[in-house]
């Protein structure tokens, strides 16, 4: 479908008095269904000591007009690319589909701004790796590095080259082999027998993202932007540990007739709450769908249910602050506030806030327990970095009470993060310290050595500690500021191990669905 992009071809916004017109440029955004989202594969590369192909569609013609170097030395160019043969365009795709089906391809990306140079560095960055590249032929070393002419590069292990390259030939699709990945750190070019570029893999990285860099510096905290530059200049590369076994979802529990029930609760400016609902279903539960106005309005209560999850969101647009206006709605309600701590103070259930419902919990003072002099309350508050943080990030299971979490301990693994608010701060540091001696963190941030940090952007908001939630001193209430009811299924991860992802895939869950399990049988063993 073709229903997208930007036809206003005159727009303008005014900065600091001054004018800043846009480009004229129409954008058409199209897009089409697909199969199986999981047939795919992304431009890092896997195996370093494997082999690098390109699919040619611009059949050698390296046409400058319009590119970014031209761009760069101030030029616009004589020819510009364009797509010559529409009839190969859909053969080479159709073969990119059928050689990732059939696994015989590991990484890919397209030829594009910058050009081939771009995208081979591109690859290496993303894989945290090294290149020997080699252009043979009489070319001009400038149009085969920076040309933007439609094509592919691909990485294949040399196991399989041999079958890649009968596959492409037999299509008739113009491909070359252009080198190997190497587990050292370091770039080589060489064209036409002369080596053109011989340099670290860091210092390109570094150099490609300091205009990212520069701007980092003017819209958020610049000791963040420095830190970041610093602490991800050479990453070692984040290592999962998952000490558990994860277990295919049991179809018997979706058609059981005594499914503990669980309420969804969400407000005005809730999110993630069908994929809370989700994990939650695939556990085994009885999900319902409850709005803070089905409370109100008397339409509903708690009491039928054995667990309460808060989801995510931005409640009341967070204008007072996270979650303080979904608080006041239930502190400012006698019967609501009723209805909530007598759901609380029940033996037989238990309650999940993540995100904006990690914030409600704690200004509740749900967590780490009752009774806390609101001064002395830990709460959550802007981040350091003083901007929204949306990323993927990793965490650590640490040993805790929090029942939900019970086998999981020494879990590493990647979860979504999405938060403007998340710093996890502790005005009175005895509380901080009972916390952790009675096992009440239960989550925290790690590096890439899979230690606790409060180094950014390994922790994106600045917690204490590393500290990504809290939990009640019976571990019937757990408060955390991740979201893994966004990654219990493998597809919905950012990244996995090439080698995990497969094997998850295969098992159709990821660690985090443990969590929603372990409510699962706490509700029908109590």
């Amino acid at each position: 479908a073709v229903d997208g992009g930007k036809d206003s071809l005159s727009m303008a916004t005014l900065v600091d008095g001054e004018t800043v017109k846009s480009p004229r440029e129409l954008v058409i955004s199209a897009y089409a269904a697909v199969p199986d989202i999981t047939q795919k594969v992304t431009p890092d590369i896997k195996h370093p000591g494997s082999l690098l192909f390109m699919i040619d569609l611009g059949f050698g013609k390296n046409r400058m007009g319009g590119s970014a170097l031209a761009q760069v030395l101030g030029q616009i160019g004589n020819e510009s690319p364009d797509m010559d043969d529409a009839t190969m365009l859909k053969r080479a795709f159709i073969v990119m589909q059928e050689l990732i089906a059939r696994r015989l391809i590991t990484a890919g990306h397209d030829r594009s701004d910058g050009g081939l140079i771009t995208t081979l560095l591109e690859m290496a960055f993303a894989g945290n790796c090294g290149l020997n590249v080699i252009f043979p032929g009489g070319g001009n070393p400038l149009e085969m590095l920076f040309s933007e002419e439609l094509g592919f590069v691909c990485e294949c292990s040399e196991r399989d080259w041999k079958e890649v390259r009968q596959t492409l030939e037999s299509a008739g699709i113009p491909w070359a082999f252009i080198g190997d990945t190497t587990k050292e750190k370091h770039i080589r070019v060489n064209c036409n027998g002369e080596l053109v570029l011989d340099e670290s893999m860091q210092e390109l990285r570094g150099w490609w993202e300091e205009t990212s860099y520069q701007l980092e510096k003017l819209q958020k905290n610049p000791e963040c932007a420095d830190e970041e530059k610093q602490n991800i200049f050479d990453r070692s590369g984040q290592e999962y540990v998952v000490p558990f076994k994860v277990k295919a979802p049991d179809a018997n529990l979706l058609n059981r007739s005594d499914k503990p029930r669980v309420a969804i609760l969400r407000d005005e400016g809730s999110n993630s709450d069908r994929e809370m609902t989700s994990a939650f279903y695939l556990a085994g539960f009885e999900t319902w769908d409850i709005t803070m106005t089905d409370l109100l309005d008397g339409r509903i209560t708690l009491d039928d249910f054995r667990g309460l999850a808060a989801v995510g969101g931005f409640s009341y647009a967070d204008v007072a602050g996270s979650a303080k206006g979904w608080v006041a709605t239930i502190l400012f309600n006698a019967r609501l506030k009723k209805m909530f701590w007598d759901f609380y103070n029940r033996p037989d259930t238990f309650t999940l806030g993540i995100c904006n419902g990690c914030q409600l919990f704690g200004l509740l003072g749900w967590v780490p327990w009752l009774n806390i002099d609101p001064e002395n309350q830990p709460r959550f508050v802007h981040n350091t970095s003083g901007c929204f943080e949306s990323r993927w990030t990793t965490v650590k299971v640490e040993k805790s009470q929090a029942m939900m979490l019970r086998g999981m301990e020494g879990l590493v693994f990647g979860i979504h993060v999405d938060h403007g608010e998340g710093r996890l701060i502790f005005p009175y540091p005895a509380i901080r310290r009972a916390i952790q001696e009675e096992g009440l963190a239960p989550l925290v941030y790690v590096d890439d050595a899979g230690m606790a940090t409060e180094k950014y952007p390994f922790n994106p908001n600045g917690s204490e500690g590393g500290l990504a939630g809290l939990c009640s001193e019976d571990g019937l209430h757990l408060a955390i500021m991740p979201h893994p009811e966004r990654v219990f299924l493998p597809w919905q991860a950012h990244y996995l191990p090439e080698d995990m992802k497969q094997k998850l895939q295969q098992i159709g869950v990821t660690p985090w669905i443990q969590m929603f399990r372990n409510a699962y049988e706490w509700c029908m063993k109590n």
